[in-house]
């Protein structure tokens, strides 16, 4: 039987394009947010008692990669992005309700909004519900998942030293640890696995209100060159 269900808020996010993204939780600890919740739960009294609990679990919507018709198969960026496998053994974006859900750190509890960090969430992210994470029924040591067992290797960053510059310049204006947010998210090296760039090739993504633009001049390497805020957009 069909049932509907209402976002209880919306995520403002450092990111705000699906590129460069991590493709789960907590790799990007630099990454934070802001979930802005929406009437009745912006009283204070949903979040009573959340200010005991460092993590959080949300369930939301990829409301940028909703589908009419349902994916049976996928290929995981783990695998290469040249093997299929079934929907339900990965965390692919391609849901059948296009329901997803990650474990994020709790860093602040106020009325309206919760302050969050380690996100892997894009900007205007509607979130359907929030659970504390519980330590003893959550982290299960005994675990298995043959496909993705620890977390993907990462590729080595550098900077240019006009980049560099520019990003410590930016981050002192947003008040945010933009550097560390830009290495810990290319360092999970965010193009598709499939490609090989040529060294020439440039590639861009957008943090905050900042431009950020890199190549890969070797093998496991990215070099970030250009740091800019966004151009305002004409009224």
């Amino acid at each position: 039987m069909p049932h509907s269900v209402s976002p209880i808020g919306y995520v403002r996010s450092c990111f705000k394009e699906k590129f460069a993204i991590p493709r789960q939780p907590r790799l990007a600890p630099a990454a934070r947010g802001v979930l802005e919740l929406l009437p009745p739960f912006d009283s204070g009294d949903a979040v009573a008692g959340l200010e005991q609990v460092s993590h959080v679990w949300l369930l939301f919507l990829f409301h940028q990669a909703l589908e009419s018709e349902p994916r049976l198969k996928v290929r995981p960026p783990r695998l290469g992005g040249n093997r299929m496998v079934g929907v339900f053994a990965t965390r692919s974006t391609h849901r059948p309700n296009g329901i997803g859900q990650s474990v994020v750190k709790l860093d602040g509890v106020e009325p309206g909004r919760l302050l969050l960090s380690g996100i892997d969430l894009l900007d205007g992210t509607p979130v359907l519900d929030i659970k504390p994470y519980v330590p003893y029924a959550d982290a299960l040591t005994d675990a298995r998942n043959e496909m993705a067992s620890a977390a993907p290797e990462t590729i080595a960053i550098e900077w240019s030293q006009a980049g560099l510059r520019q990003a410590r310049s930016e981050a002192l204006r947003l008040g945010e640890p933009l550097v560390e947010l830009v290495e810990q998210c290319l360092a999970q090296d965010p193009r598709p696995a499939y490609q090989k760039p040529e060294p020439e090739r440039r590639y861009g993504a957008q943090f905050w209100d900042v431009d950020v633009r890199w190549h890969y001049p070797a093998p496991g390497r990215i070099r970030v060159l250009e740091v800019a805020r966004t151009m305002p957009q004409p009224d």
